[in-house]
């Protein structure tokens, strides 16, 4: 199963220390870790988003990776506006057995940036 997720700029500083493999725990407020389903989402939530967010540093990146079929199946769909905004819940307390099941490793495969956005650009292909 593909799946992406839209992170700013701390998420990815964290995914880049696991060396792609890992996605960080959820912070103590966050009850579920929601990967998206489809790339335009993705791109979507990243562009309109994370790039307006000062926690995300006014960056969208967008993150795909794959996980065993079997495995993300057991988790609900939920659709949480148009068709196209289609995810899957996690419970915060099960990321850590979800990264188990990520295939190879996470691939950056997009960036948005705001105007205000300040630091170094992220290379979408050192993965």
């Amino acid at each position: 199963m593909i799946l992406y997720r839209p992170v700013g700029k701390k998420e990815y500083d964290l995914i880049k220390d696991s060396n792609y493999k890992l996605f960080p725990p959820r912070l103590y407020w966050q009850p579920i870790f929601y990967p998206v389903l489809n790339k335009k989402y993705a791109e979507k939530i990243a562009s309109e988003w994370n790039t307006k967010d000062k926690d995300s540093d006014f960056i969208g990146i967008v993150t795909q990776f794959t996980i065993d079929d079997d495995y993300g199946n057991k988790f609900e769909k939920h659709i949480v506006g148009s068709s196209i905004c289609e995810e899957l819940w996690i419970p915060s307390e099960e990321l850590e057995e979800f990264n188990t099941h990520i295939i190879d490793k996470i691939k950056i495969i997009n960036v948005f940036y705001s105007d205000n956005y300040t630091q170094e650009k992220i290379d979408m292909f050192e993965v």
